[in-house]
């Protein structure tokens, strides 16, 4: 970016700060063509106010302005602080008046200002500013020179056009870039006219000057895309080219080429470049997908250097096609290493209407490595041949067999999914078990009908062996919904140890409320006690981890305290209040401080949900005197309210507000009325107390206008 660019951005973000720093001032608040509101916006740049909102006002007239404003928008232009602004307005304003304004002042100022009017003037591209823009090419400040050049690019008639060509050669080194830049803006507004021929020759004139890279960069690309296909020889020049960026502008440059020839001089190059290159240039014809020579880029992945032929492999992935499936087949199971890894991404998603069928028409003829490679892409590619594929299973090799058993777990439907239950309860060789068994999972995982596959397993799971029941139920657990909920709940239930143990594990995991109810009825009646915590424990990480109304989960941790006299898993309900604290979730815990061995862990639990449900409606102080915490003796050793070193004894107060309860009640909810004032106003602070509860000594502190619950010492 130059520096004029960067003053005129500049003048752009101090707009938007001023609108936010001045809210006094008034902004624009919606489209309003009106005349008055003109004038209202006139007024504030005629009267004494502010340059804030002066220049808030020239925002809105870049929206609301008209050749009535041009006058008191020039008078601000010599202005340092408003200029910017002023400028902004005028190139909004659909007038003659606004290019008059701004050529008037470029006559008169200088410096930073003056580089703002010829941008603006650019910007406006105003062709009556041309012999004045042209004069000052030659200004001694280098920032007016490159200024008046780029405008003069922006205008780009035959006179700017004629003036920036001619100060290409002479112009002074500092001001040469600029020129160039307007030179190459001249040329693209040419080849947008269809006077390419003209355009090409500017873009030639910039290659042969001596200007910086860039500019050249620019133009090279411009005088070979202007010429068409007579720019392939050029094109082929650069990539050529020792120069990094050249090539790389070549790279760039081919991707907009049109036609197709140039895809045959790509090929051409592709052969002669070093690998490298090479390499980058195959990526370049993948990105030409409608014309790219697609021979050319099979032979580069068939042989020459590794890196040539891994990017070539991978560009067939974009531009590949059933024709080369044999060669990518070659690849796969002759090389090693990377390159056989490439062409066996490719051939997983190799582009075409008529690959999978292909692939189809293989596999009875196929052999050895080839094979197996083929039943891999069946399953990646989910090609519904199941029959070929059931023949796979009969194969001594038993990585062949692997592959057919992964291969139908991605395409076998659910009438067939009968084959991978047998191979997975049943197997012919023991050894493939373990991979049938996850292909029977992959299977049902992606059945659209979860019901009905939940059924067919269950069936499976009565005449199957013990040996693969507790899969099967770990399938039905992945597949989910209520057959297999259910049938989970019936095995949990039975009398074989084997799938009371696995289903109520499974049931302890399931992702969903739905299984509530079954493992509420498990802790309850499971044969074996084991279960029956298993269970519940199950029953209350439900209660822990899903979102449900208040009422439902404190109902559930009433359950589950009544299901079970073992303090532990009470303890881990009353955890679930503390954890979702709740109203419904305080009468709760309030109510099972009557159970001695609960007593303590729920006088704790009722005091954290009290501390922070207190003022939802709820009578703390009512819901605490009920479970007989008024027969305490609360005592106020100190108090003090504040932040830092600044601090309020408010031991008095307190020391008046306490009860024989550890609940302490405010006259109001805010601590700096109840306290008679803020000690620190505008920071956060808190209450620190020092007290004893029957005799003993506690300390507590509690965050501004907290609910004072005095916690039971220890």
């Amino acid at each position: 970016m130059n520096k004029t660019q960067q003053f005129t951005r500049s003048a752009v973000l101090l707009i938007t700060l001023i609108a936010v720093a001045t809210p006094s001032a008034r902004a624009f608040d919606g489209p309003d063509t009106s005349p008055e509101k003109e004038k209202e916006l006139l007024a504030v740049l005629r009267s004494d106010a502010p340059a804030s909102e002066k220049a808030i006002a020239c925002k809105n007239l870049a929206i609301y302005g008209s050749a009535a404003a041009v006058a008191d928008l020039a008078k601000l232009l010599p202005d340092p602080q408003l200029s910017s602004w002023a400028r902004i307005s005028l190139e909004a304003i659909p007038d003659e008046a606004a290019d008059q304004a701004l050529l008037d002042a470029s006559e008169s100022l200088e410096g930073k200002l003056l580089v703002g009017m010829i941008n603006s003037i650019g910007f406006r591209e105003n062709a009556k500013a041309v012999g004045s823009l042209t004069a000052k090419l030659q200004n001694a400040d280098a920032d007016v020179a490159a200024a008046a050049a780029v405008a003069l690019g922006h205008i780009g008639n035959a006179a700017a056009t004629k003036s920036l060509r001619a100060a290409l050669d002479t112009a002074p080194a500092d001001v040469r870039s600029a020129v160039a830049e307007g030179c190459v803006l001249c040329a693209e507004k040419l080849d947008s006219q269809g006077e390419s021929v003209a355009a090409a020759a500017i873009y030639d004139q910039v290659r042969a000057a001596d200007v910086p890279m860039q500019r050249i960069i620019e133009a090279t690309r411009g005088a070979i895309l202007s010429r068409n296909q007579d720019g392939i020889p050029l094109l082929l020049e650069i990539f050529q080219s020792t120069d990094k960026k050249l090539f790389q502008l070549a790279l760039g440059t081919v991707r907009e080429f049109p036609g197709g020839e140039v895809d045959q001089a790509l090929a051409t190059e592709l052969n002669r470049a070093a690998p490298e290159r090479a390499a980058l240039i195959v990526q370049a014809m993948a990105d030409r997908p409608d014309t790219v020579v697609l021979a050319a880029v099979v032979k580069a992945a068939e042989q020459g250097p590794a890196a040539v032929r891994i990017s070539a492999i991978d560009a067939l992935q974009r531009v590949g096609d059933d024709s080369c499936l044999s060669a990518l087949l070659k690849i796969a199971v002759d090389e090693t290493g990377e390159l056989a890894t490439a062409a066996q991404q490719t051939l997983a998603v190799l582009p075409g209407q008529d690959v999978n069928k292909e692939i189809g028409a293989l596999l009875p003829t196929a052999e050895a490595d080839e094979y197996k490679l083929l039943l891999q892409l069946v399953g990646q590619r989910r090609i519904p041949v199941v029959d070929e594929v059931v023949k796979a299973l009969d194969s001594p090799d038993r990585s062949v067999r692997a592959a057919a058993l992964v291969a139908l777990g991605e395409t076998v439907s659910l009438k067939r999914l009968s084959l991978l239950v047998s191979q997975a309860v049943t197997p012919k060789h023991p050894e493939d078990v373990e991979t049938a068994q996850k292909a029977l999972k992959a299977a049902s995982v992606r059945m659209p009908d979860r019901e009905a596959c939940a059924a067919e397993l269950t069936t499976a799971l009565g005449r199957s062996p013990a040996t693969a029941r507790t899969t099967l139920l770990e399938i039905l657990s992945d597949v989910g919904g209520t057959q297999a909920l259910q049938t989970l709940a019936t095995a949990a239930k039975s009398s074989d140890d084997q799938l009371q143990d696995t289903s109520s594990r499974l049931l302890g995991k399931w992702n969903s409320v739905d299984a509530a109810p079954v493992l509420l009825d498990l802790a309850r009646t499971a044969p074996a006690e084991k279960y029956r915590v298993r269970a519940l424990r199950g029953y209350i990480g439900v209660a822990r981890k899903f979102a449900m109304p208040d009422k439902e989960r404190a109902e559930m941790c009433r359950n589950a305290i009544n299901a079970t006299s073992r303090p532990s898993e009470r303890k881990l309900a009353l955890d679930v209040l503390k954890l979702h604290p709740s109203v419904d979730g305080l009468k709760l815990a309030v109510n099972a401080m009557k159970l001695s061995t609960l007593k303590n862990d729920a006088t704790a639990t009722a005091l954290v949900i009290a501390q922070k449900v207190g003022g939802k409606g709820v009578n703390v102080n009512a819901l605490m005197s009920a479970a007989g915490l008024d027969k305490v003796k609360v005592e106020i050793v100190k108090a003090q309210y504040g932040a830092g070193a600044t601090q309020k004894d408010v031991t008095a107060v307190l020391r008046k507000l306490a009860s024989n309860t550890p609940v302490i009640t405010l006259v109001s909810g805010s601590y700096n009325s109840s306290f008679g004032g803020d000690p620190s106003p505008g920071v956060v602070k808190q209450l620190k107390v020092e007290y004893r509860i029957n005799g003993k000594d506690g300390k507590a502190s509690f965050a501004e206008n907290a609910l004072i619950i005095l916690p039971m010492p220890e």
